[in-house]
């Protein structure tokens, strides 16, 4: 039998309890991750396919819960990671149980949704941490080091995958892109003040496969942004170009190259030229974590009373305003002209935090 879970308190030496809601794709990482990290208990999963739950809780030795509702009063935490139309109702029950939350991306299935939940936390006092694992990929955490030093004028971000029905139930747009659409916003620290979007669809899905936008930012950074479901070749690279360099950030392949001008020539007698060097590139090492692993270790450190969520609730929110606007547009052919109607729309003051 289990013990029920105990209020957690950062000195106690006992491990973090944490269990997983949703064993799919993106589940079944999590539960690999917990298994194996410092300080921390892996309690059990839940799904609604048994044969599933009971074969991931097997591999981890770990207790399979068929109604999630009844393994929270076993944990101090619990990773989301079921379909996003469910990440309002599981993440409002695990809250009001007064368990920690990390929620899968996009935080929710609507704006209202997110602001539920993001109220729900600050009123019960819990973490609620949403999983933008790319803010831990080592090559993001670089390239925003490398950009401290850098006069930034455009980025350009490009997110495309071969088609998989996974994720079938949101578009590209909520799937992919709000990925780099949080990046973006993370690199820029500007409002966005211009906005064009456009969109189609390459399959039979009502959901868009392929969007591009383009963001104008009050500090006069321009933002292109496109993310495909339909390219027949994975890519993950965020571009920055700047004053004096670009700068070129690879996620799938860890690799971040900085490119800069320069005019080298080497004479020989009389003045002949035998070469000339055009240009420099620097390339910037990076470290193997895996983002994942880094992601959670991040949750477990909040869940202690250590850290605030890099990536919170308001964050996700502000995140899921701009990639609600993006969509919309695209599907209606909309160009958005008028800052103040974008103000309105992407930064309400309607959430206990805003308030606060």
């Amino acid at each position: 039998m289990l013990a029920d879970a105990k209020p957690y308190s950062r000195n106690r030496p006992e491990p973090v309890k944490i269990g997983v809601i949703g064993v799919g794709n993106m589940g079944q990482h999590h539960a690999r991750v917990l298994s194996r990290l410092k300080d921390v208990q892996l309690i059990g999963v839940s799904d609604i396919n048994a044969e599933l739950g009971i074969e991931t809780a097997s591999k981890y030795q770990v207790h399979y819960f068929e109604e999630y509702q009844k393994l929270l009063k076993h944990v101090d935490a619990v990773c989301v990671a079921v379909p996003t139309r469910l990440h309002h109702p599981v993440g409002m029950t695990c809250l009001r149980a007064g368990v920690h939350v990390l929620i899968e991306k996009p935080i929710a299935a609507s704006i209202a949704e997110a602001e539920s939940l993001v109220n729900a936390a600050a009123d019960l006092n819990c973490i609620l941490q949403v999983g933008h694992i790319e803010r831990f990929n080592p090559a993001f955490k670089e390239l925003r080091n490398v950009l401290r030093t850098e006069d930034m004028l455009a980025l350009e971000a490009r997110r495309m995958s071969p088609y998989s029905k996974r994720a079938s139930d949101v578009s590209v747009v909520l799937d992919l892109m709000i990925h780099d659409i949080d990046l973006i916003l993370e690199l820029a620290v500007s409002p966005v003040v211009k906005l064009t979007a456009n969109g189609s669809r390459g399959t039979d899905s009502p959901y868009l496969d392929y969007v591009t936008a383009t963001l104008g930012f009050a500090n006069g950074i321009v933002a292109t942004v496109t993310a495909s479901k339909v390219t027949h070749r994975k890519i993950r690279t965020i571009s920055a170009h700047c004053r004096n360099s670009l700068t070129e950030a690879d996620f799938l392949n860890n690799k971040i190259l900085i490119h800069r001008q320069t005019t080298e020539n080497c004479m020989a007698d009389y003045g002949q030229v035998l070469y000339r060097q055009d240009g420099l590139i620097e390339q910037v090492y990076t470290s193997n974590t895996e983002p994942l692993h880094a992601e959670l270790e991040h949750f477990v450190n909040c869940v202690r009373g250590g850290d605030q969520p890099s990536v919170g609730g308001e964050q996700a929110l502000k995140a899921l305003r701009l990639a609600s606007v993006i969509e919309q547009m695209a599907l209606d052919g909309q160009v958005w002209k008028s800052q103040d109607e974008l103000r309105l729309v992407l930064e309400p003051m309607t959430t206990v935090a805003a308030i606060r």
